[in-house]
């Protein structure tokens, strides 16, 4: 999530483009409820059509104007010489189920260069980061105020790996709970009480650190993005899980997010689709 790498320039511009398209969206969505507006009110009083006419006229800027989360993002993106980790088609598989469910509730594992991304793409939604570093948390915090993030820990090593599979395969860690009793030791406990009680409809998980053997590892957050999911009341969760290049994140992802969830993957986004299992205690663990 912390990378500065920087990449192509038509890159840049292609990220720009997924902004603007999302900004059209919510402008055509803006005037036609304004001009909506306007012709019942004519319809309703023929005498006041220029009274209505006039106000349309002094509304229109207004209802057409671009939300100040969002013309930030586009300052920023269009300024800046660091540009989000992820390629444009690995942000592209997001942006799309984000264009479907938004506004909603997004919960991010990781707070990075790709932050304001992901909050403006959920303009009017909830997105809550999840961040390992605090001093990362507070550069942050003084650039982007508007972002909701959280500082948790990990008691996990990525050396610990081979071990944690085993442990996830105990009967404990199959069944559907909320993490915070969960008996399985995969089950992040020390979470914000927030992330608990919402109903997530996207989960990403871009960290905690997970290159070499004394970093935390995403073992824990593949898992509970997992388990909340399942959790959840009704409906389906989008998971989406990068860096699956690398062991932990793809061994973890197909074992307990499942190879029959996997919707898509994307260079090294892997995008999983699972359904609320609460209730349903004939539901296998992964489908068969």
């Amino acid at each position: 999530m912390k990378a500065k790498s920087n990449y192509p320039l038509n890159h840049k511009f292609l990220l720009l483009g997924v902004f603007l398209a999302f900004l059209v969206i919510f402008i055509l969505r803006s005037s036609f409820s304004s001009t909506n507006d306007v012709s019942s009110s004519v319809s309703q009083n023929s005498t006041l059509k220029a009274s209505s006419e006039a106000n349309a006229s002094d509304c229109s800027p207004i209802c057409s104007k671009i939300p100040n989360p969002l013309a930030q993002a586009l300052i920023h993106y269009t300024t800046s010489t660091i540009t989000p980790q992820q390629t444009l088609k690995e942000i592209s598989v997001t942006a799309r189920v984000l264009k479907k469910k938004s506004p909603c509730n997004f919960l991010v594992f990781g707070l990075g260069h790709d932050s304001l991304m992901w909050s403006s793409l959920n303009y009017g939604g909830r997105t809550i980061f999840l961040e390992e570093d605090e001093a990362w948390i507070e550069q942050i915090r003084r650039r982007f105020p508007m972002l909701e993030s959280y500082h948790v820990t990990y008691d996990s090593k990525v050396n610990q790996a081979d071990n944690l599979m085993e442990v996830g395969k105990v009967p404990e860690c199959t069944v559907v709970s909320d993490p915070r009793y969960s008996m399985c030791q995969l089950a992040l406990k020390g979470l914000p009480t927030e992330v608990y009680e919402k109903q997530w409809d996207l989960i990403m998980v871009d960290a905690p650190t997970g290159y070499y053997e004394e970093a935390p590892g995403r073992m824990t957050a593949i898992y509970t993005a997992g388990m909340m999911a399942r959790n959840r009341k009704d409906g389906e969760t989008d998971v989406f899980v990068h860096d699956v290049n690398r062991s932990v994140e793809d061994k973890f992802s197909r074992a307990f997010l499942c190879e029959r969830y996997l919707k898509k993957q994307e260079g090294r986004l892997r995008h999983f689709t699972i359904p609320s299992h609460r209730g349903e205690s004939s539901m296998p663990f992964c489908p068969l």
